[in-house]
């Protein structure tokens, strides 16, 4: 059984802050300060460039792959870590692509990341190859799959309201048709249970900033199949991504395995607060990690709705079909989301009227989430939030 009250000794929050934010960015691990300071003077500071050997960062994205792996699902060597997930979407869909030649279609849903469909657009509209983006409601995806579609591409959990794509039935559907599946794990990898290996999905790629507590702008990670990684073309074609990058060839020849989807240097300083970040999962039993955070999703809801009944429930009520996260529809749910803010509890806002709150077990007590339900509540009902200083906007939201 997983003691969550260790796991929540390893992380920093501010005193009296309640933090339902950790489905946009995780809190900082106590041991990433240490672990950055040490890399920063032991390694960068005393081995200088020797550090890309003596200390392993050349390694460090495929060793923080089969950590992420252990949590997503996947077989030792499948996954990469590196670069941003922007980055990782466009590899995995030109990869996807070149799969299916004769086939022009991309599907997704409109509750996938904007961010993928940016990069999908951009994509198509850069191969000039008669490419096109359909994308449909989150429910309608199972009933619009075809032989004609090229690639599915899905967020499996939606940012906005926490609705969770069933990935095994969707994959096994797809991949009957012919489809290449890519899966965003953004909101899902670190948040519940993930069997990617097992589901047979050609792609997933996922970031690890959100729930995995890397930090901000921590690198994201790519999953390729194994028995395709060493058939598919990385399109970006980057200088670690080549068989033997200090021979320095002129000509690209892709390295082995998942290697060849490497692209830049690694962020090896940010990597380090990743590894110890990781180190808080070390022990913890996915089964549990989902149970109790199923725990305080449901103790919200209840709460919210029982204190709060002008609130608007946005997630699924059925716990099987939402992830880690709640969300409120609310006509004035961003000047809320500021007054919780000035009242230590921290959520976030996405237009035009959603109220999200992410539980994460690894530092949240049910307590905690009594406490921030009853702050909610008195905002709303008192309407404190029509206090001119919480409809300010600044530049993120």
């Amino acid at each position: 059984m997983t003691d969550f009250n260790k796991t929540r000794a390893m992380f920093h929050l501010p005193e009296g802050v309640i933090y339902l934010d950790g489905n946009s960015l995780g809190p900082l691990p106590k041991a990433a300060t240490a672990r950055v300071k040490a890399m920063m003077a032991d390694e960068w500071g005393e081995m200088l460039i020797t550090g890309w050997n003596k200390a392993g960062w050349f390694m460090q994205p495929n060793r923080l792959g089969d950590r992420i792996g252990r949590l997503i699902g996947t077989p030792p060597g499948s996954v990469m870590v590196g670069d941003t997930l922007s980055i990782k979407v466009y590899q995995a869909l030109a990869a996807a692509l070149e799969m299916n030649p004769s086939r022009k279609i991309v599907l997704s849903d409109n509750g996938n990341f904007p961010s993928d469909l940016y990069m999908a657009r951009g994509l198509i509209g850069s191969l000039q190859q008669g490419h096109v983006l359909e994308v449909v409601n989150p429910e309608a995806v199972d009933t619009r799959l075809r032989d004609d579609i090229a690639v599915l591409m899905l967020t499996q959990v939606d940012y906005r309201t926490g609705r969770m794509h069933d990935m095994a039935a969707i994959t096994a559907k797809a991949q009957a048709m012919g489809i290449v599946v890519i899966w965003d794990l953004a909101h899902s990898a670190g948040a519940f249970a993930l069997d990617v290996g097992g589901c047979g999905a050609e792609f997933a790629v996922g970031c690890t900033y959100k729930y995995l507590n890397g930090g901000p702008g921590a690198p994201a990670f790519i999953y390729v199949r194994p028995d395709l990684v060493d058939k598919v073309r990385p399109a970006l074609s980057g200088w670690l991504g080549h068989e033997a990058p200090f021979d320095f060839d002129l000509n690209y020849r892709p390295g082995a395995g998942i290697m060849r989807m490497r692209v830049g240097t690694p962020p090896v300083i940010q990597m380090a607060a990743l590894d110890a970040a990781l180190d808080a999962w070390e022990g913890v039993d996915m089964g549990d990690l989902r149970t109790a955070s199923v725990n305080l999703c449901e103790i919200f809801i209840e709460e919210v709705e029982r204190l709060c009944p002008s609130l608007h429930l946005q997630s699924p009520r059925d716990a099987q079909m939402r992830g880690s996260q709640v969300s409120f529809g609310f006509e004035h749910g961003f000047a809320t989301i500021q007054a919780l803010a000035a009242r230590g509890v921290i959520g976030d806002f996405r237009a035009p009227d959603t109220m999200r709150f992410g539980f994460t077990p690894l530092y949240i007590s049910p307590d905690q989430v009594r406490r921030a339900a009853v702050v909610l509540a008195d905002i709303v009902n008192s309407r404190a939030y029509e206090a001119p200083e919480f409809s300010q906007r600044g530049a993120v939201t």
